[in-house]
């Protein structure tokens, strides 16, 4: 089979059985009893530097009090998709709100060093053909995906429209009006026919909840509210210059610590990396784009990218279908369609498949970890940084310099697992092992809200539907909806997210088909004069007993699972966890919603004139 790139050599003979043994323990040794709770919301002054904008100043402006066809809660990629589709609809007359200063999402409020897109830029980016961009390489930075969202939204015209730097604080369906009371933190009183939920998966960042946290007397900031005027430098030249004569401690070893961690080991005087559990960490080989590459390129070829992404990532390349991506998300498909092409693509069971892709799963894990054990010199060091677990059940990463920065004098990694995290911190400094660590600044890569509780993710304190039932309530134990974008009881309200939907591989994707779901819902609401669309009970309750009835049962992958946000530090069967998707897959969700489109009669909706 011709590929665009070759299968990778992994260890032929794992040993599987005592593989399967060893993540069982490390699992075991990393539950938390407390789960979510581990994480708190920062109080005192660190909350207002938490939850103040440290890259635009506020505008002050009069409070609005106004009624409007759709309030779009978020300006990141959710947000502008919803409004792009929203607006090919002929819906014009809405606008986002949102807490940051600008249109961005994640990239607005990320800019922390080393910032880039981990996965591909060409099928991550939206839109790249009708926008006529290309990205200068197949990770962007994050200022460049930055400054693209803020193109797209001054192409089509969303920003004289966008309410920057405002929180929503509550949201009441009021029945006399049929529509939606939004108030916010600037005195807003917005009447919204319709309201759509863009606010995305990390938009809250956590903090851990460490005993002692408070008392440090030394600079503390999460990597989502990086400090540049502390550390020195910029986005744009992330030159650390005042770590010079600073000890500085990062928490955590995700996607953001392994992208900021080699900044901080080359410019502090002293560098602690404080790990729970290490992540599978790739070469990556990120060339500038290839002009010559781009003019052999025919229209349609973004769908095509990203397509052939999400079989490579989450389904399998079939015979003959090359892989267009060649990265760490692949690597297990590549390998595994080579496998198969050399056995003559046989005919197998599916339970017999997975099995196979079982196998190639421990095989390519156990390369991941012998990479590990090649690039840092102390044994040590590099025991700690090997990842024991399934593949996919942390986010799998990639970067050249995050495992060279260990053989530093000045780096120092801790692994913080036996004590489930960091131990304590004091005014000096953090403990670790009954030693304290004295140091100057402490940098929380922890993370963001993603599968928590809803309260937890959302943060709008009163969210009520009819008769005044809060959304926490009615979705306690997990979501209930129609289509994955509505759910009775709360008219006119649409969701965006990993809601009992089809999971795409490009987030951006998955967020965009349903910004174009719902924006078909809206614009055939307004078309028929009509005032209220909300799912029947008996809709809503047909769709959640297909939906559980085809989904694919995760739950033993799940037990083989270090805790992380993927699973909700742990959980199995997680209510809000990431990979709860449409059973038969992302193609047949997508005929499934088109075919209800085609017949339009909104077939389980009730409409109110």
């Amino acid at each position: 089979m011709k590929m665009n790139c070759e299968p990778t050599h992994t260890p032929d003979q794992p040993d599987i059985p005592a593989l399967r043994e060893k993540y069982r323990q490390e699992r075991e040794r990393r539950i938390q009893v407390d789960g979510q709770k581990q994480y708190v919301r920062p109080t005192g002054e660190f909350a207002e530097n938490y939850e103040a904008d440290p890259h635009l100043p506020v505008v002050p402006r009069d409070p609005l009090s106004e009624d409007l066809d759709v309030a779009i809660l978020g300006a990141g990629w959710s947000g502008i998709m919803a409004a792009y589709h929203l607006r090919n609809a002929g819906v014009s007359t809405f606008r986002h709100i949102d807490h940051a200063g600008d249109f961005g999402g994640v990239w607005y409020w990320n800019r922390y060093p080393g910032l880039q897109c981990d996965n591909d830029a060409y099928c991550y980016l939206p839109l790249l053909e009708e926008m006529g961009f290309m990205p200068s390489k197949k990770y962007a930075d994050g200022q460049e995906i930055y400054e693209y969202c803020q193109r797209i939204a001054k192409r089509f015209e969303f920003y004289g429209k966008a309410l920057f730097h405002t929180l929503v604080t509550a949201m009441r369906w009021d029945e006399g009006i049929k529509r939606w009371r939004v108030s916010t933190s600037r005195g807003d009183e917005i009447r919204a026919r319709f309201v759509i939920m863009a606010n995305g998966l990390l938009n809250i960042p956590k903090l851990p909840g460490i005993p002692g946290i408070h008392d440090f007397k030394g600079r503390m900031f999460h990597t989502a509210r990086w400090d540049y005027d502390y550390t020195g430098g910029s986005r744009e030249k992330p030159v650390l210059d005042r770590l010079a004569d600073k000890s500085v401690a990062i928490v955590g070893t995700g996607a953001t610590a392994i992208q900021a961690t080699p900044y901080l080991g080359k410019y502090a005087r002293q560098l602690y990396v404080l790990q729970r559990t290490p992540s599978t960490v790739d070469e990556r080989s990120n060339p500038p784009t290839d002009p010559d590459w781009v003019k052999t390129l025919k229209p349609g070829w973004q769908k095509e990218r990203q397509a052939n992404f999400h079989r490579a990532a989450m389904e399998f390349l079939g015979p003959g279908e090359p892989d267009a991506i060649c990265d760490i998300w692949t690597e297990i498909s590549r390998n595994l369609a080579a496998e198969m092409e050399a056995a003559g693509w046989p005919q197998e069971s599916f339970e017999q498949f997975m099995t196979r892709r079982e196998v190639v799963d421990y095989r390519v894990m156990e390369r991941l970890r012998n990479r590990a054990a090649a690039m840092v010199k102390d044994p040590a060091t590099a025991e700690a940084l090997k990842p024991w677990y399934r593949f996919l059940c942390k986010r799998p990463l990639s970067n050249d310099e995050f495992y060279p920065t260990f053989n530093r004098p000045n780096v120092k990694l801790i692994d913080v697992s036996a004590s489930l995290g960091v131990q304590a911190m004091t005014e000096k400094g953090f403990m670790h092992d009954g030693v304290e660590y004295a140091v100057d600044c402490m940098i929380f890569a922890s993370g963001f809200e993603v599968t928590s509780d809803l309260d937890r993710r959302w943060g709008i304190n009163v969210f009520e539907g009819r008769g005044g039932k809060s959304i926490y309530r009615h979705w306690a134990e997990g979501p209930k909806t129609f289509h994955g974008i509505m759910t009775h009881g709360f008219p006119n309200q649409f969701y965006t997210g990993y809601i009992q939907g089809g999971l795409n591989a490009t987030t951006t994707e998955q967020f965009g088909r349903q910004g174009y779901h719902i924006a078909y819902v809206i614009s055939e609401t307004l078309k028929r004069g009509a005032k209220v669309v909300e799912p029947s009970q008996a809709a809503q309750d047909a769709y959640v007993k297909h939906f559980q009835e085809v989904e694919f049962d995760s739950s033993q992958f799940q037990r083989e699972c270090t805790p992380s946000y993927f699973t909700n530090e742990g959980q199995v069967k997680a209510p809000w966890a990431l990979f709860r998707s449409y059973g038969p897959g992302w193609t047949a969700f997508q005929k499934l919603l088109e075919d209800w489109r085609t017949r339009q009669d909104l077939e389980g909706l009730v409409l109110e004139q």
